[in-house]
């Protein structure tokens, strides 16, 4: 029996927690989220994640939810892959994981499901998503440029927590929304680009790999994933 039970869809968000997973060397256990079925929704879910958001993580100290809480609290936990309480680069750690989680993530969401934010009006849906693609290339130059300040923690000579999220959303910068708009290209980002190349050559991606079917080059030349179980459809 393991301490930790990831319920999870494939190419989700829960993608971060399990390469994070993965990385530590922590045993764990996963439950398909059955998106086809709205498994998010149902009741048994919604007592593990009551926002029916993917991931959840059920622990020892019980569920977590949302994905930089998860992330955060296992770097804690095992002492591993993030700056400790006490290391004065936790501040910027803090202060650029949080950017990830509240400000770049939720504005993929905003691009990704803009009917979500303000209904079925097509005009509207495009005006927004055009709104976010300036957006969220001003946050990637924001994170170009400091990538380049030689944080242990960004694109250092140890993975951290901050890396794996960052790289899957790059992930997603790159596959979504359908069709393509072309907004996005890794190779405007030198340093970006750089750092998940060099995390396509971990075990855990290649442990991630198969288990979600993300293809030979998850983050820097990314393809829909083609789960062997499943479907994030």
């Amino acid at each position: 029996m393991t301490d930790y039970v990831l319920h999870y869809a494939p190419d989700n968000a829960s993608l971060i927690v399990r390469l994070i997973l993965e990385e530590m060397g922590q045993p764990y256990d996963t439950r398909l989220v059955d998106r086809r079925t709205g498994a998010q929704h149902g009741a048994a879910y919604r007592r593990l994640n009551p926002a029916g958001h993917i991931p959840a993580l059920e622990t020892p100290e019980g569920p977590i939810s949302e994905t930089g809480a998860i992330v955060l609290w296992l770097a804690d936990r095992h002492g591993n892959m993030a700056p400790a309480p006490t290391d004065p680069a936790r501040g910027a750690f803090l202060k650029w994981l949080f950017f990830l989680s509240n400000t770049l993530q939720a504005g993929l969401r905003m691009t990704f499901y803009p009917d979500k934010y303000i209904g079925d009006d097509a005009a509207g849906q495009a005006a927004l998503r055009q709104h976010m693609f300036g957006e969220l290339t001003a946050h990637l130059r924001l994170l170009e440029q400091e990538a380049k300040s030689g944080h242990a923690w960004f694109g250092g000579a140890s993975v951290s927590v901050f890396d794996y999220y960052l790289a899957c959303c790059l992930r997603w910068f790159a596959l979504y929304p359908e069709p393509k708009s072309g907004w996005f290209s890794l190779a405007d980002y030198p340093e970006l680009h750089s750092l998940v190349v060099r995390l396509e050559g971990q075990p855990a991606v290649k442990a991630a790999q198969q288990a979600e079917g993300l293809g030979p080059c998850p983050f820097s030349a990314p393809v829909l994933a083609r789960p062997p179980e499943g479907s994030a459809l």
